[in-house]
């Protein structure tokens, strides 16, 4: 048999066993690829794991992570029912606001919003218009800051009572920390110029109201106003998570809520309405503490009832913090705290030996020292208890290492320095504002801190919170150079402050926080690269979609 005909013979069966292999190979590749709920890629994945790696792509199953990394291998290996091709757009976590009053913004939308007004006068032109349309008989206004306008006193209430006498009005300062009520209000509530109140003050001058109520004062009006109903509160909570998912929010820390409104929330998300996750702490409730201990903490797969909030003291813009020495600008006058140093003492043994967090407000440098002593009696060192100070605004020179000693988690809010810059030094003097709004020394005491917004104190965005740890200026760029940028966090720290340091805050870190395999995938596709981007463009920044548990809840229309 010639060579070249025994040659041919012999490579026809190789041929087709290489072709038959090929085949086989291909089919088992298309047949064996996992079949996946939704596969990401194309992507620059900032996972904000411990190494802050960045991958192309991820896989999710039942909404949760189950591999990330490049697209070859992703693609290779999963089959997405749903597939993301994100065009080289940027996904992170998504954010969680580790400090803000989520029900309380929701419950809000009814009241005539105050925010950014210039002058008293246009208080009472908004006011005017609101009043032809409100929903009840009272007439509620929220936001004011007398800081923003020409004449940066408390208003009175003359006003308000020629204008609406047989009506009842209450308008709440922007911090939640001071109200103006006009006369029909305060008679309401029973308060004369000889009422007094602990933790709380109402202004009396020449014999006479004013009508300014300052923190616990502001109580005995609000305990006399009638409440909206539970339909339309849930009906406000899921606006409210609309806004929410339009600024990447995935997550909430609601501090400070009743039962009722735990119980309002549980419903709205066991009916597949409020997909938002909720980290809550109950209210400073006598009636709440042995009951809750009891039970214990509450918690399903987008509620977790875990902490208590407690008030230590008010707020700087109405001079309500409590500080070691007199307001530079009010001779005489600390502030004071909110309750008996006993309460707080009483608090912190009853939860020294559970599970629930004890979340305290502190303000003023007294203020914090009183809560921190308070912690420290207790916590004795170091420990894993998670106990937070929530704002930690102003803190002595000599008592920043209480924080780190005693592992106590200061809780910040970065738009509070920026909002604050333009009249901080007034109230504290040159020397007293360097240990205010101090982020940097802050974290350096734990190496880790959640970031938050305090909305609806604040702006409820996440590019101005993230621009304001940041940049440290205001839209406009004042001040040049940044206010205190000692104290500014790193790009890396403010992103790990709104994502994984926002979860270990409420020991939620093993859950969510970072896009790893076996964690929530909850994320966002921004048109922002936050880490690398001009800082003029961080405010510019959207968010394209928002996935929570995988499912998408939110895109940009």
């Amino acid at each position: 048999m010639p060579l070249l005909v025994l040659l041919k013979k012999l490579f026809m069966p190789l041929k087709k066993i290489i072709i038959y292999s090929l085949l086989l190979i291909t089919f088992a590749s298309c047949k064996f690829r996992q079949k996946v709920s939704m596969v990401v890629h194309h992507a620059k994945i900032y996972t904000v794991d411990d190494k802050f790696s960045v991958a192309e792509a991820m896989a999710i199953r039942d909404g949760k992570i189950i591999a990330t990394g490049t697209n070859d291998v992703i693609l290779k290996e999963y089959e997405g029912e749903e597939e993301l091709n994100a065009a080289g757009k940027t996904i992170y976590p998504g954010f969680i606001d580790a400090h803000c009053h989520f029900t309380g913004y929701a419950t809000d939308l009814w009241k005539c919003n105050l925010v950014g007004t210039t002058s008293f006068e246009e208080v009472i032109n908004k006011m005017k218009d609101y009043s032809k349309t409100a929903p009840m008989e009272w007439l509620y206004g929220r936001g004011w800051d007398q800081n923003d306008w020409e004449v940066k006193e408390f208003p009175t209430k003359e006003k308000l009572d020629s204008l609406f006498p047989d009506r009842p009005v209450f308008l709440q300062r922007i911090d939640g920390h001071a109200a103006l009520a006009n006369q029909k209000a305060l008679d309401i509530a029973a308060i004369t110029a000889a009422t007094t109140i602990n933790g709380g003050s109402i202004e009396v001058k020449n014999g006479k109201l004013t009508g300014i109520l300052v923190d616990n004062a502001m109580g005995l009006v609000e305990n006399v106003m009638p409440v909206i109903s539970d339909d339309l509160a849930k009906k406000y909570f899921n606006d409210a998570q609309n806004t929410c998912f339009a600024f990447g929010l995935t997550g909430v820390h609601d501090c400070g809520v009743s039962e009722h409104t735990i119980n309002l929330i549980d419903e709205e998300q066991k009916a597949g309405h409020l997909k938002m996750k909720i980290y809550a702490m109950l209210t400073d409730s006598a009636q709440y503490y042995d009951r809750w201990i009891a039970k214990g903490i509450y918690k399903t797969d987008l509620l977790n009832v875990g902490g208590f909030k407690l008030y230590g003291d008010g707020a700087l813009g109405s001079r309500g913090a409590c500080l070691l020495q007199e307001y530079s600008d009010k001779p005489g006058w600390k502030g004071f705290l909110l309750s008996d140093t006993k309460h707080f003492k009483e608090v912190a043994a009853k939860l020294a030996t559970t599970k629930f967090q004890m979340c305290t407000h502190a303000i003023g440098d007294s203020g914090n020292r009183e809560i921190l002593k308070t912690y420290t009696e207790v916590l004795k060192g170091k420990n894993d208890k998670r106990w937070r100070i929530e704002h930690a605004q102003v803190v002595n020179g000599n008592d920043f290492d209480l924080f780190g000693n005693n592992n106590i988690i200061p809780s910040v809010q970065p738009t509070h320095a920026t909002s604050d810059m333009y009249w901080a030094d007034k109230r504290l003097g040159a020397e007293r504002v360097k240990n205010a709004y101090a982020y940097k020394r802050l974290l350096d005491q734990n190496g880790w801190m959640p970031l938050g917004t305090d909305f609806p104190v604040e702006d409820i965005s996440t590019f101005k919170t993230f621009y304001a740890a940041v940049v440290r200026q205001d839209s406009k760029g004042f001040p040049a150079g940044g206010f205190q940028m000692n104290n500014a966090l790193s790009r890396e720290d403010a992103l790990k402050g709104m994502t994984i340091w926002a979860a270990k805050a409420a020991f939620e870190e093993k859950e969510k926080g970072s896009l790893e395999k076996g964690k929530a995938a909850d994320f966002i596709l921004l048109d922002t690269d936050l880490i690398n981007c001009e800082t003029k463009d961080l405010l510019k920044a959207t968010v394209n979609q928002t996935y929570i548990n995988g499912k998408r809840v939110y895109t940009k229309q």
